[in-house]
């Protein structure tokens, strides 16, 4: 048996499942035998990637021990777009700032 863990996490509540699974399990059957997908029915696996210890892999993929398999949540915002929204709200705080000491 290959001992890995499952686990998503929002914002507001995280899980980790602990499971033991046969030699040559895949990361789609860890992730259905950990049940994660019941605790979290937003869980769309067409839809949510899936990776390793931070490295995408596919659900196909096939575990070996001590793996943690990690079911990413979709992106609300792009990483570039939230670049340029952290850039604008620093412009404007200095902006903000500079109006106060004029």
């Amino acid at each position: 048996m290959l001992d890995v863990e499952v686990v998503y996490a929002l914002p507001e509540r995280q899980m980790v499942k602990s499971l033991s699974v046969d030699p040559g399990a895949t990361v789609r059957q860890a992730i259905f035998a950990s049940k994660i997908c019941d605790e979290f029915p937003e869980i769309d696996l067409s839809q949510n990637p899936v990776g390793i210890y931070s490295k995408k892999v596919p659900l196909d993929h096939v575990l070996k021990n001590g793996d943690r398999v990690e079911i990413y949540r979709p992106l609300k915002v792009s990483p570039k777009e939230a670049r340029r929204l952290r850039a604008e709200n620093a412009r404007s705080a200095k902006d903000a700032q500079h109006d106060k000491n004029a």
